[in-house]
């Protein structure tokens, strides 16, 4: 079995989270600017910040993860702490690279969604030439079942100013029993004017850049990943799974984090763009990339007056697969209304 680095590349917060479930959870009123709710003594905040474009969540008054909303090519979730205050994406370009982190792919910033292909245009890599999405005003935060959301709306922008989508975004942030916690991420797309096609490119569109502990390749890497069908590692690219979960030994046990795919979303259950130097992404359009066939056959085209939805869950979890139950609590949340 492998075993933890003695340089971890974590960052350790104190969190003081007793165990806790999500039942009997209780939610006070919130406004524009700050929401809070509570599940069985555990405590959740969003703060917005409209001087540093982002909103602040805290998880029983400690750091769990900041929307950064603005000033950049895409909003985007950084950091993200999880279990015992470990960093579980990676730092760079967000922040100086920790010790043995790589730096490659400047476009994968903590925990984002975009598309590299959109009527052509490129939203992924954040080069000259690539799009940007654009957050419209400032997020709507709420309060509901012991969990807060962030909402806010965007605007797909070529570089010619012109808006090809328009989407609604829902980000819901909660904690499940222990220290674990999770991101409930739903994104509404709606062609802005005429039909639009979200081409068949690897390159999208739910991702994540893990912690390089969680790498199954580079100097420091200790991790492995599942996906609902077993597979394992490298072997997991491409493929179709209903969740991929990427875990590593540390001090005491394991961490990982996971990502569901829905049964409702396009091409349940989706292709994985699922990296062993941690990219994590679940991604239904790239079908010529990752399976091989005919070029164009993951296009899809969002038709005008025809909004498509998309929902994942990111859980960061104590654990191995095994140990965390990924299997059983993605049956629960794929079945719940």
């Amino acid at each position: 079995m492998k075993t933890a680095p003695t340089l971890l590349l974590v960052s350790l917060l104190p969190l003081l989270i007793p165990g806790s479930v999500l039942a009997e959870a209780t939610s006070t009123s919130s406004n524009s600017a700050n929401a809070t709710a509570t599940a069985n003594g555990v405590t959740l905040t969003a703060k917005l910040d409209e001087a540093a474009r982002k909103v602040t969540v805290e998880i029983g008054g400690s750091l769990f993860t900041e929307l950064v909303y603005a000033g950049q090519a895409k909003p985007v979730l950084f950091p993200i702490i999880g279990p015992g205050g470990m960093m579980m994406v990676r730092n760079w370009p967000m922040k100086e690279a920790a010790p043995g982190e790589e730096t490659d792919h400047p476009h994968h910033r903590g925990l984002w969604f975009t598309h590299g292909s959109v009527n052509g245009v490129d939203f992924w890599t954040e080069k000259p030439a690539a799009g940007k999405i654009i957050v419209q005003g400032v997020p709507a935060l709420s309060a509901r079942n012991g969990t807060v959301s962030l909402q806010t709306k965007e605007a797909w922008q070529p570089p010619n100013g012109a808006v090809l989508v328009n989407s609604t975004t829902t980000i819901t942030c909660g904690v499940e029993t222990g220290d674990d916690r999770f991101i409930d991420y739903s994104v509404t797309l709606s062609a802005a004017a005429g039909n639009v096609v979200f081409g068949d490119t690897k390159e999208g569109v739910m991702a994540l850049r893990v912690n390089p502990l969680l790498n199954f390749k580079g100097p420091v890497a200790q991790g492995t990943a599942l996906t609902s069908e077993g597979k394992t590692g490298a072997a997991a690219w491409g493929t179709n799974a209903k969740w991929v979960d990427y875990s590593a030994p540390i001090k005491g046990g394991a961490i990982g984090v996971a990502c569901f795919d829905h049964p409702s979303n396009l091409r349940y259950p989706t292709t994985w763009h699922a990296r062993d130097y941690g990219l994590v992404a679940a991604n239904p359009f790239g079908l010529h990339d990752f399976q091989k066939l005919p070029e164009g056959a993951g296009d899809y085209t969002l038709k005008a007056g025809t909004p498509l939805t998309l929902r994942y869950r990111w859980l960061f979890h104590k654990g191995d697969t095994a140990g965390a139950k990924i299997a059983e609590r993605w049956q629960a949340w794929a079945g719940a209304k």
